[in-house]
This record gives structure tokens, sequence and C-alpha cells, in this order.
């Protein structure tokens, strides 16, 4: 070990410096529809990133959320947001039925969780000395910072919400969320308006992980089968079905994509799966937002274009116009954007519902991908897709 390397056990608490955590606390946002911000992005966003901006805004609010268009939205987070205080703006969303489903990273959902257990996250800097922090305790994410005893403390509420529920057999994500929101309902009833997991319960809106094993909650998981001998496990095989069924049965499909990784594929992946695995010519999304700061040369997927999606199925190539890329920090614009959409005429829709749903949409998958199946052979490319829309 490196000479002048701290000697703490690892997750113990420290004694830190106070001033660490003085910073201001870090609440949930909550949009209220703000005329001045929608003269701003009507009247002052008009090129350039902030003109992308303020047409993400208007596909949002004028055709993914019309009535006649009857869209099925999902929102895809990557990117530490939670830990931001940008859970208030999904929870508004998921409250106003404008977000039908959500497929996020895991350590946005455990995070998330702070919020939902009344712990304490704080604005910092991110210019701080990290050996002095790892000394005294103190967790840092870019300016955010909390004691580890907050990261000891979720984890044991997440043990002891596994150990309670007596989980057992394969499960979607969906389906483990939804019972973790609901936990946190009955525990912690405030929880509904400071969390985003316990919103989504409540309004029945599933919500994916892409990736379960890459976060705190899939590690508490693991723990749990290891330790205590569970036979809970997390089945992606029914996520990718579940999604797949959502999409499916949509009249109009529309993503709102914050920064990109692996959720943004997991659900652009539902439409090439429907026509390229089971046969079935759905035709590609008919709206795209994207708000990201990456970019296609450097070769991530997070950075793909409407347009590049077209190739793969993704989005339908007659929509394009109903597509865009904001290149922001979801941040800053994603905030802007929800005091636009639920500012607007059609700022409130009826709720879906769709977790209690799921079971007959995947049913439907299955007839369809059958008659599918014994009907023609799989193509090569989509079929009797109607391009042009």
């Amino acid at each position: 070990m490196l000479a002048g390397m701290p000697h703490r056990a690892p997750g113990s608490s420290g004694q830190g410096p106070a001033q660490y955590l003085q910073g201001k606390q870090i609440r949930y946002y909550r949009p209220k529809g703000s005329a001045d911000v929608r003269q701003l992005i009507d009247s002052g966003y008009q090129a350039f990133n902030a003109g992308r901006l303020s047409e993400a805004c208007h596909i949002f609010s004028e055709k993914m959320l019309a009535p006649e268009n009857d869209t099925t939205i999902g929102l895809t987070v990557a990117g530490a947001l939670t830990p931001a205080g940008l859970g208030g703006c999904v929870i508004e969303l998921m409250d106003r039925g404008l977000i039908d489903f959500m497929i996020s990273t895991g350590a946005n959902l455990y995070h998330d969780l702070h919020y939902a257990l009344n712990f304490s996250l704080h604005r910092g800097s991110p210019f701080l000395d990290d050996v002095e922090l790892y000394e005294q305790g103190i967790i840092r994410i870019y300016d955010v910072l909390f004691p580890a005893t907050v990261l000891l403390e979720t984890d044991a509420y997440i043990r002891d919400f596994l150990v309670r529920a007596k989980l057992s057999g394969p499960m979607s994500t969906s389906e483990f969320h939804y019972r973790l929101g609901t936990d946190l309902i009955a525990r912690r009833p405030d929880s509904v308006e400071h969390s985003v997991v316990a919103k989504a319960a409540a309004c029945g809106v599933p919500v994916y992980t892409s990736s379960p094993g890459d976060s705190s909650i899939g590690m508490n998981i693991a723990y749990h089968e290891l330790m205590n001998g569970s036979t809970f496990m997390i089945d992606p095989n029914k996520d990718v079905n579940e999604v797949c069924a959502i999409i499916l049965a949509g009249t109009h499909n529309g993503c709102v994509i914050l920064g990109g990784g692996s959720p943004k594929n997991f659900y652009l992946q539902g439409q090439p799966t429907l026509w390229e695995v089971y046969g079935i010519p759905k035709g590609g999304n008919d709206f795209f937002i994207q708000i990201t700061t990456d970019q296609v040369v450097w070769g991530g997927l997070s950075g793909a274009t409407p347009a590049e999606a077209v190739s793969w199925g993704k989005v339908n190539p007659g929509v394009l116009p109903d597509t865009v890329v904001a290149y922001c920090d979801s941040t800053i614009a994603f905030p802007l954007f929800c005091e636009y959409a639920v500012g607007s005429p059609n700022g409130r829709r009826s709720r879906r519902e769709l977790i209690s749903k799921r079971d007959a949409l995947v049913a439907d998958l299955v007839r369809q991908a059958k008659a599918a199946r014994e009907s023609k052979h799989v193509t090569d490319e989509p079929a009797e897709i109607d391009r042009h829309r």
C-alpha cells in the first residue's frame, strides 16, 4: 500500500469536518409549469442547442402528448440525475400521466431511495480533496456530498425489505421495483411525494433497470442469495418481453432519452426485437427526443442519432421531422423541458397504469409472435412497414 494512504474500514462514517456537509440540502425539484419559462423557450431559445431544446419541448407537448396521437411514452434515464435532485421532475411527469414507463440505471433508483428514507444529500464542490473525504467518511458524486452512513442505512433497508417480502423465483425488474415502492409507501406514506420508486408504484408506472447487477440494489440482491439462500433473482428475459409487449400495444410510440447508455438501447431495441426476432412488423418509434452531451464521433451508442437508428428499424424514417437531439446537460435542460410540458395545454393525461396490464400485454405478444412464426419465416428486414408516415 502506498505511504500516506488513508486507513478506515470500508464505509465507516469517520469524523468528518462539519463544513463538508454545510451546503444546502438537495431536494427534489417539482416543476409547476412556469409561464416565464415557456416564454423563454418559445421566444428566446431560437438557434443552436437552445433551438433544439425548444424543438424538443414542442414535439413533446404538441405531438407526443396530443390526445389524438395516443402515444405510449417511455423515459430513459442515465447519469447521476436523482442525486442532483431531478427525481422531482420525473415524479411530476408520472403524477400527470405524461410518461407511461421508465428505464433507468439502477444507480438512479438506489440514490432515489435516500430521499424516500429521508436522508440528506448536500450541495458541495467538485474541487475537494478526495483523500480527505475518504478519511472522513464522506461520499462525493461530483458536487453532491453525503456521509457514507447514508449508503449503509439504505443498504440495510433493501436487505430488510428482501427478507420481509419473502420474494422467490425469477422476477422482472418492473415487478421488483413495484413491490419495493409499495413497501416504501406502507412504511413511509410521505415517500410517495419524495421518491421516484414510490411514486411509480402509486401511479402504476413500470420501472425497469437494463443492468440490474450494476447498482447497489443489485449488490444487495446478490448478498441476499449468497447469505440467505434466497431463490429470488432478476430475470432480464421478462424485462425484454414486457418492454416489447408495451411497445407493440402502443398506437404510437415515443421516447424521451436523458443521456444514453444501456437504458437508451434497452428501450430502442424493442422495435427491432419485434421485427427481427419475433417477425412482427411494428415499424419503429414515431417520436424520439434525446438530451445528451455525447457525440456520435466517439462511437458510443449514447450518442447515436435518430437518423442512424432508422437503419436498425428503431425509428420510422417517415417521422424524422418528429425527432430531435439536444446536445445539453440533462441537469440544465430537463427541468426546463418539464416546466414547459407541465404548463402546456396537454400537461395532464389519464394514466395508463401499465403495471397492472403487463401480463395481458405479454400474452398478446406471445399470440402475435406465434402467429408470425407459423405464417412466415422471419425476414432479413422489417416487412410491409409504412416507412413514410
